[in-house]
């Protein structure tokens, strides 16, 4: 019997990281769950396994790169690893904007996925069919005002992905880029805005039907299990609503 394939989702203690986690529980795989607070990991893992899957909590700081290389011993064989820890701080212009927030988002966003991709590359490959999703964003790819430092870091995500690819072409592992556009969870713009929640609201106000954090797991979960030979170089997934990061529908 063959055995049970392993999926690393970094950032899986809330959003898009813990809707990944039980879409690809769902799909069979066994997850493993890293994040900084274990007892939203531990949870999660609970309710994945009280519902009938498989799934391990492993707290972990994914710019710590000791760490990380302590974690990645416990594999010797992974089939996916779903790069999500990250996010934003502030909207500050860049003449004002803080380099603290800045040196902050491109630790988590780009040195973070740089180190865990390292250190578990050599899994990802001696499984014979090895997956990496890294998780950028629309602004990987446009720019918007108050977006600097964010963009900036995405941006870094971004061409990490399409140098990787480029650098282990013929090897069995594929690397897939996601990049969602105005995502509504419970975390993403309140943290953006160090807890203000009418501000955080403001983002969404009027939107009809922003995409969820369910719905970028989807998307996640239909590239990953794709024919082994199929590569989603590229997904772009945004609501309806929005046709670029600064034209958005609002109803109000």
């Amino acid at each position: 019997m063959a055995a049970t394939p392993i999926a690393v989702i970094t950032g899986a203690s809330s959003g898009i990281g813990a809707a990944t986690a039980r879409t690809l529980a769902a799909a069979g795989f066994r997850v493993v769950l890293t994040a900084r607070r274990k007892d939203r990991i531990e949870a999660l893992a609970a309710e994945i396994t009280e519902g009938g899957h498989q799934a391990t909590a492993y707290a972990l700081d994914v710019t710590d790169r000791a760490a990380v290389d302590e974690f990645a011993t416990a594999f010797r064989s992974l089939a996916v690893l779903v790069n999500n820890a990250g996010g934003a701080l502030g909207a500050d212009p860049v003449a004002t904007g803080d380099p603290a927030d800045w040196r902050q988002m491109y630790e988590t966003n780009v040195i973070g996925t740089l180190n865990v991709t390292q250190a578990l590359l050599p899994a990802l490959t001696a499984s014979g069919d090895g997956t990496i999703v890294i998780l950028s964003s629309t602004a990987a790819l446009s720019a918007y005002e108050g977006g600097g430092g964010y963009v900036a870091a995405k941006h870094g995500e971004h061409v990490l992905a399409e140098t990787l690819r480029l650098e282990i072409v013929g090897t069995p592992v594929r690397v897939i880029e996601v990049a969602p556009g105005m995502v509504r969870t419970e975390e993403f713009a309140t943290t953006r805005f160090r807890g203000d929640t009418e501000k955080a609201a403001k983002v969404y106000a009027g939107v009809d039907a922003p995409l969820t954090a369910e719905d970028v797991a989807d998307t996640i979960g239909w590239a990953v299990t794709r024919p082994s030979h199929v590569n989603i170089d590229l997904l772009v997934v945004r609501p309806r609503a929005q046709a670029s990061n600064t034209k958005v529908h609002r109803t109000v």
